[in-house]
């Protein structure tokens, strides 16, 4: 099924864990995909079949430049998917350095900030949007010794939302997942006993997958989204409560 045939998707943190697999079966289903990452020049070219932005999202700066550059590699942004992020360090808040927070604040939530920001403009013109931010359950129950990524997902969330209610009047919709934990990298972050912690939470026992991720962003990314936005989205092994 080719349901994205003649879309232009992009992806920030496209390059690994969540944000690859979603770069992969857009891809697959069609898409043009641009992935906006961090990356060695070398390691950027084994991105096969997929175009490749480099960008530090949490520098607005760089984001303007990046859009730039993708402007030239096509005529529409139709998708963007904000899967760019970093969980931080595993520690209590009143042991938490004010540097660890700030940086998970500038990736996590003004990145988001940055790249909603430049690509609903060109959204708004092309009169077709679909835009889906890589929130968290812990952005809804917030995790213990996680008081910074917790809070920052919880910023995502609403920043969706009040986007989301600010573009009704268009045919731009905006959504967000709220994932429980998914084995990735970015475990590489955390702590053992946090990790444990996370899977002791989650009814099914086991982690979610990237390519279960992936296939709740890619409907929320195709014209049979019409109906929906400023929706949170649990994909969770039946954590979420609410």
């Amino acid at each position: 099924m080719k349901r994205f045939q003649g879309k232009t998707a992009i992806i920030t943190g496209g390059s690994r864990g969540i944000g690859s697999a979603i770069s992969k079966r857009l891809l697959a289903e069609g898409a043009k995909v641009i992935i906006w990452d961090l990356l060695s020049p070398e390691a950027a070219k084994n991105q096969k079949n997929l175009n490749f932005v480099s960008v530090n999202v949490s520098d607005w700066n760089s984001v303007g430049t990046a859009i730039e550059k993708s402007k030239q590699l096509t005529e529409n942004i139709d998708i963007l998917v904000c899967s760019a992020g970093i969980t931080g360090p595993n520690q209590k808040l009143w042991e938490y350095k004010i540097s660890d927070w700030e940086n998970i604040f500038e990736i996590n939530v003004n990145g988001t900030f940055f790249c909603n920001k430049v690509c609903v403009p060109l959204m708004l013109k092309n009169r077709y949007g679909r835009i889906i931010n890589i929130a968290s359950i812990a952005g809804k129950e917030g995790n213990p010794n996680a008081s910074a990524y917790s809070s920052s997902k919880a910023a995502v969330i609403a920043l969706t939302k009040s986007l989301g209610k600010e573009l009704v009047d268009s045919s731009i919709t905006v959504n967000c997942v709220t994932p429980a934990a998914v084995r990735t990298g970015i475990f590489d972050q955390m702590s053992q006993e946090h990790i444990d912690y996370m899977l002791s939470k989650i009814p099914m026992g086991r982690f979610g997958t990237p390519e279960e991720i992936s296939a709740l962003v890619c409907w929320l990314a195709s014209s049979e989204c019409s109906f929906t936005t400023g929706g949170v989205f649990d994909i969770s092994g039946g954590r979420a409560t609410y």
